[in-house]
Order: C-alpha cells, then sequence, then structure tokens
C-alpha cells in the first residue's frame, strides 16, 4: 500500500515551553504522556502524567497487516489515557537528544493517527526541571476515552514506497542513524549485530540526527530555520523535495522530521519501519562502506 504526497502542515505550536504545560494544565485540557522506561517515570515525573515507554519501543512493519496493527495498537493506548481529541496531547522525554528522538516519535505517531491537537514538551524535563517544575510519584488513573481516528496516510512511507524511491530522481531519502549504522559497522543502537544486515538503503543520504540540534550540559533544542537548512542543503536537499526519512525504527526519523517540518520542508514522509524491517528482508538491497557517489558523504 503506497501512500499519496501532501504537503505537511505543522500546527502553530509543536514545541510547548513548561510554562505553555502549566495553563493546559490548569484547566484540565492536557494529558502529558511520558515516554520514559516504567522505572523512570516510577522515580518522579511531571503531575499528572502518564506513562506510555511503548511509543519508544514499538517496532513497525509497513505492510498491511503491520500498519493495521500499529494503528489499532496506539489508538487503543490514547483511548486508554483519555484522548478524546478535546484534549491536547503533549509528549515528554528527558531531553530531545536522550531516547533516540521518542517523544517526537509520540509526536509523528498521534499526528499520523490523525490526532486534532498534539505537541512536545521543548526541552523535555530537563527544560521542566530549569524552569523550578516539580516532580512527583503518584500515579494518575485517567478515563478511557473514544479515541478519534482519522489516518493520514500522507505522513507514512511503506517499505513499498522505498523500494519505488530506488534510483528515483524526484524522491530523496535521508538517512538520520549514528555514524556506525550509516556506514554499516553496527546494525542498530542497540548492538552491533542486532539486526540481519548492516549498512543502508542504497542512494540514500546522510545527516546525524544529532546535528538538527545544539546541546550544552544535556540540555537540547532544535537549530534555527536557517541552520536547519543550511545543513539540508549540504546533502542537496531543499524544502520542496519529496523527502523519506528513515533510522532505525523511526524515532531519530521523527526528531528530524519535526526539525525540517518547522524549517518549512513541506513534503515530509516517515518511515516507520526503517532499518529493523529493511534489514529483514534479504530480497532487499544494501549498501555499505563509503558511500557511492549518489550518496555524499562528509567526513567532518
Amino acid at each position: 500500500m503506497s501512500s499519496t504526497i501532501q504537503e505537511v502542515i505543522m500546527p502553530p505550536v509543536v514545541l510547548h515551553s513548561p510554562d505553555d504545560i502549566r495553563k493546559l494544565a490548569t484547566d484540565n485540557s492536557v494529558v502529558l504522556i511520558d515516554v520514559r522506561d516504567e522505572k523512570d517515570f516510577a522515580a518522579g515525573h511531571i503531575p499528572g502524567a502518564v506513562n506510555m515507554p511503548d511509543i519508544f519501543t514499538y517496532l513497525a512493519e509497513t505492510t498491511e497487516t503491520g500498519l493495521q496493527t500499529l494503528q489499532k495498537t496506539f489508538a487503543d493506548l490514547f483511548a486508554n489515557y483519555g484522548l478524546d481529541g478535546k484534549k491536547t496531547a503533549i509528549i515528554y522525554e528527558d531531553a530531545l537528544h536522550t531516547r533516540y528522538g521518542a517523544s517526537c516519535r509520540g509526536y509523528w505517531i498521534l499526528s499520523y493517527l490523525g490526532y486534532p491537537k498534539v505537541g512536545i514538551l521543548d526541552g523535555g524535563l530537563s527544560a521542566w526541571r530549569r524552569k523550578g517544575g516539580e516532580l512527583t510519584t503518584e500515579t494518575t488513573r485517567p478515563t478511557r476515552a473514544e479515541f478519534p481516528l482519522h489516518i493520514n496516510h500522507s505522513l507514512m512511507a511503506t517499505r513499498e514506497d522505498v523500494q519505488a524511491s530506488l534510483g528515483s530522481d524526484t524522491v530523496k531519502l535521508l538517512d538520520n542513524r549514528d555514524k556506525v549504522e550509516w556506514l554499516g559497522e553496527s546494525s542498530s543502537p542497540y548492538g552491533v549485530d542486532f539486526a540481519p544486515r548492516k549498512g543502508r538503503i542504497p542512494g540514500a543520504v546522510w545527516i546525524e540526527w544529532y546535528d538538527f540540534m545544539k546541546v550544552a550540559d544535556n540540555h537540547a533544542t532544535f537549530r534555527s530555520r536557517e541552520e536547519i537548512r543550511n545543513l539540508a542543503a549540504s546533502r542537496n536537499l531543499t524544502p520542496d523535495e519529496d523527502i523519506i526519512i528513515y533510522c532505525f525504527k523511526g524515532a531519530r526519523a521523527a526528531n528530524t522530521y519535526v526539525a525540517l517540518a518547522a524549517a518549512g520542508f513541506t513534503r515530509l514522509r516517515l518511515y516507520m519501519g526503517s532499518w529493523n524491517e529493511w534489514s529483514r528482508d534479504p530480497s532487499l538491497p544494501v549498501e555499505d562502506g563509503l558511500p557511492k557517489a549518489a550518496a555524499p558523504y562528509r567526513k567532518n
């Protein structure tokens, strides 16, 4: 099942400050979703938050059956946490660079499911603490709601879409995994041989996902619109091009999706299956080592 390309339309506000969160919380119009591990959540979280580590851990397949499973799984989880289409969902992690883009993955999943009100805590718990935000160990038990499911197929690139893009002059592939994965020295962030094959999708260009952010004192923020556009331009990527982003499982790619969309890139898709899915099909081509001419690489 292939997706139809539409322009990415970002909501007015995606990144919410700690002060924004406090204002939303005053009238019970927000659901805070913490994507960290259960033990980290239990040790302290933002008051009223619920825990959904599945946003980070879920491995997707982009076959028709795989997409149906993804949709049903997350629609059910979000329904359990009271997302009814009226409340704003705000996703957070420790910091934007600490959990492989998990908060952005949560934002992207909700956007793909068609949820109308979703955002990210800008800077995560790091920013919350810096602004004097308190933490709690108390558990919130939300009331289940009817989740409004309206799939936005234009955000998803399937394995079929990626396969069809190979050798294309009109579709660009962007790999934003860590350097050792891009060069085929490791198969994943979870271990050198976690996935059955190492390498990259042929013809992809590479920008490591960290490069879209500035990090200081364990606090990360996205770079400016101009900086992001210049970084993309260094790999011959322009705002009006059809770009498919992939990583290992769609978390780092979601972080890059948010950065590029905020910088005015309007035709973005995320390959949710990413390397985890691609590497497990021996019929699909891979490339490793130093890139060929079709995949510009800069050592710096």
